[in-house]
C-alpha cells in the first residue's frame, strides 16, 4: 500500500501531515486556538492560498495581517464581500473602489443620494454574509473565454484588463452566487471576515479593516481631507483624460497616441506646479520658509528644482538648506529599537541651532551654516556664510518638514508647507485598484539599481524599514500642509515595466523575496510597454529612469 504521508516543515518544525492535505487543514492542526488572523502561507517562497492542497515535501510559513500580503488578501475578500452585500441591498446598481484613505478603502456607487443608513443596511448584509461563512470559490477559464464573457456581460472595464493578457488561463471566483474577476487571492471563506466595520462619509463608503500595525483591531477612522481633495483632484485628470482604468491606458498604446499623452499629463504637472509658485508668491511680503516633505520615491529632487524655475519666473528667488547638515553630533543620535543610530529620528537634528539660525535669517542677519562630515560624524563650521537678501526664501526638503516640532520656534507665517507623494486613481477594474504604495515600489526598485547599485532584491528587503519610517516621520503630518503635490504620471507604469521586470526577474524561487518580486511581476503585467522620445527631461519620472536635466 502506498504511503500517503509526507513530512512538511511548517515554521521551522517538522510534521508528518497526509499528502493532498489543504495548508487550512494543517493552519488548524498547528494554530488550533490562535486569535491571528492567518489568510494564507508561503509555500517554498510562493504565496499559495489556504485551500491548496499539499503534494510534496515543503517549507511552509504563515501569512496572518501582521504583513502586506496578509493585508491585501484580507482587504480583497472584503471587497468582495462588500461588492456582494452592495449587490443584495441595491439591485441593479454599481460599486467601485476609487483609492485608500487613513487606514481603509472608499468606494463610490450609483447610488443617488446615499446616506448613513443605506451605509448600515449593507454593513448589516455583510455581517450576515460573515456569520453564513460561504466559501469563495475559484474558478479557472481560458483566457479568450474570460474576454467573451465579460464582452456579454458589458464589463468592458474587466475585458480591458485582461485583453493583452498573455496567459493561457484566467481565476476568477464565486460568492453566493456572484461571480467576479480579482487580482490576487482570496481567503478561504466569509468567515474569516468577522473583523471590519463601513462608515458613510464623502457622499461614499469607507470599508474599514486592520492593518499591519494593528492586525487584530480596528482603529479609529479620520479621512484626511486635503489627501482625500488631492485624490480627487487626480480623478478628475483621469476622467478628462479618459483613462479610468488600465485598458483605456492601454488602448491608448494602441493607437499610437502615447506621444500626445505624455505631454498631457506632463502639462498637468507643470500647470499645478506654476498654481503653487503662485500661491507663495501671493505670500511674499511674509513668507521667507519653503518646506517639502514626501515618502520615498515621491519626486521631491525634481519637484523642489521646478518649483525653483516657477518662483523665479515669479521674482523670487530660492535658496536650499539641507537638514542633514544640523545633525546633532554622531555620539548624541538617538538610538532606535535594535540599538543602532536612528538618523530619521527628529531628535538626530540639532532643533534649537536649526530654529535659531531660521530665526536670524527671517530677520535679515547673516548666519554661518553648518556642515555635517558623515565620516566623522561631526558638524563644522567651513565658513559658510548665508543672508537672505530682498526676494529670496529658503526651500528645506526633509522627512520631518511637516512636522510643527521642527520649525516650532519660527513665526507660522513665515512657513509654506508642501507635501509631495505619487497618489494614483486609476484602477485595473471597477473592483481592482492600483495600490499608490506599489508605484513608488517600483520607482525605488528602478531607481536604486540605475543610481545606487542596489539589487532589485536588496530593495525590497528595505522596503518594509522605509514604510516604517513613513508611517512614523511623514504620514502623521501630512495634513499640516498648505497644499499637496500629486507626482504620479498616469503614463509611468507602462515606462517602469520597461526596466522593472528585468530585475525582478533575477530573484530566483528559493529566494525570500521571490513572492513579492512575482506579484510585482504580474501587476505590471496589466500594462502595455508604454515606449516613447517624449518624456521631457525635467519630468519628475527621470529621477528614476535616468536622463534627468537636474541630476547630471
Amino acid at each position: 500500500m502506498q504511503n500517503n504521508t509526507i513530512t512538511i516543515t511548517v515554521e521551522g518544525r517538522k510534521l508528518n501531515v497526509e499528502k493532498g492535505s489543504s495548508i487550512e487543514r494543517v493552519k488548524e492542526g498547528f494554530y488550533p486556538n490562535s486569535n491571528v488572523i492567518i489568510v494564507a502561507a508561503y509555500v517554498n517562497n510562493k504565496l499559495r492560498e489556504l485551500t491548496y492542497s499539499i503534494t510534496e515535501e515543503c517549507n511552509i510559513s504563515f501569512v496572518d495581517l501582521s504583513s502586506q500580503d496578509g493585508v491585501r488578501i484580507y482587504q480583497r475578500s472584503l471587497t468582495f464581500l462588500l461588492v456582494k452585500a452592495f449587490s443584495d441591498v441595491f439591485p441593479g446598481e454599481t460599486i467601485q473602489i476609487c483609492h485608500s484613505v487613513s487606514k481603509g478603502l472608499f468606494f463610490e456607487s450609483s447610488v443617488k443620494g446615499l446616506n448613513e443608513n443605506d451605509v448600515q443596511n449593507i454593513e448589516t448584509r455583510m455581517e450576515e454574509l460573515v456569520k453564513k461563512n460561504l466559501p469563495f470559490i475559484k474558478h479557472t477559464m481560458s483566457t479568450e473565454e474570460a474576454k467573451q464573457v465579460f464582452k456579454d456581460k458589458n464589463r468592458m472595464d474587466k475585458y480591458g484588463a485582461i485583453k493583452h493578457r498573455k496567459k493561457p488561463t484566467v481565476s476568477f471566483y464565486s460568492f453566493d452566487g456572484m461571480d467576479d474577476y480579482f487580482y490576487g487571492y482570496m481567503v478561504p471563506s466569509s468567515g474569516y471576515l468577522a473583523m471590519f466595520k463601513l462608515e458613510y462619509d464623502n457622499e461614499g463608503i469607507v470599508l474599514i479593516s486592520p492593518g499591519i500595525t494593528h492586525p487584530n483591531s480596528l482603529k479609529e477612522h479620520n479621512i484626511p481631507q486635503k489627501l482625500f481633495t488631492i485624490f480627487s483632484e487626480y480623478s478628475n485628470w483621469i476622467n478628462i483624460l479618459g483613462v479610468e482604468n488600465v485598458g483605456n491606458l492601454n488602448n491608448i498604446v494602441e493607437s499610437g497616441k502615447a506621444d500626445e499623452f505624455i505631454r498631457i499629463s506632463e502639462a498637468l504637472h507643470e500647470k499645478k506646479i506654476a498654481r503653487i509658485a503662485d500661491m507663495i508668491h501671493s505670500r511674499k511680503d511674509k513668507l521667507k520658509i519653503i518646506l517639502i516633505a514626501g515618502p520615498s520615491s515621491s519626486g521631491k529632487t525634481t519637484f523642489a528644482q521646478r518649483l525653483s524655475i516657477q518662483l523665479r519666473v515669479n521674482g523670487l528667488f530660492p535658496v536650499n538648506i539641507s537638514l542633514d547638515d544640523y545633525f546633532v553630533n554622531k555620539d548624541s543620535t538617538p538610538l532606535d529599537e535594535n540599538g543602532k543610530p536612528d538618523f530619521e529620528a527628529l531628535e538626530a537634528i540639532d532643533l534649537k541651532l536649526f530654529n535659531q539660525q531660521l530665526n536670524s535669517l527671517i530677520n535679515g542677519e547673516e548666519v554661518s551654516i553648518p556642515t555635517y562630515n558623515f565620516l566623522t560624524g561631526k558638524r563644522e563650521y567651513n565658513n559658510r556664510l548665508l543672508q537672505l537678501k530682498e526676494g529670496q526664501v529658503l526651500v528645506i526638503e526633509g522627512i520631518h518638514g511637516l512636522n510643527p516640532r521642527l520649525t516650532q520656534e519660527v513665526n507660522e507665517d513665515s512657513k509654506f508647507r508642501i507635501y509631495i507623494s505619487a497618489i494614483t486613481s486609476m484602477r485595473i477594474d471597477r473592483h481592482n485598484r492600483i495600490p499608490t504604495t506599489d508605484l513608488r515600489f517600483i520607482r525605488r526598485i528602478v531607481r536604486d539599481h540605475s543610481f545606487r547599485g542596489c539589487s532589485a532584491e536588496e530593495t525590497i528587503n528595505l522596503w518594509p524599514s522605509v514604510r516604517r519610517g513613513e508611517e512614523k516621520n511623514i504620514f502623521p503630518f501630512q495634513e499640516q500642509a498648505d497644499v499637496m503635490f500629486n507626482s504620479s504620471l498616469i503614463y509611468e507604469l507602462g515606462v517602469l515595466k520597461t526596466l522593472a521586470v528585468p530585475l525582478l526577474k533575477e530573484i530566483k524561487p528559493d529566494q525570500p523575496q521571490y513572492a513579492e518580486s512575482r506579484r510585482l511581476i504580474e501587476f505590471l503585467s496589466y500594462f502595455l510597454d508604454f515606449k516613447s522620445d517624449e518624456i521631457p527631461s525635467n519630468s519628475i519620472l527621470c529621477e528614476f529612469i535616468g536622463g534627468s536635466i537636474f541630476l547630471k
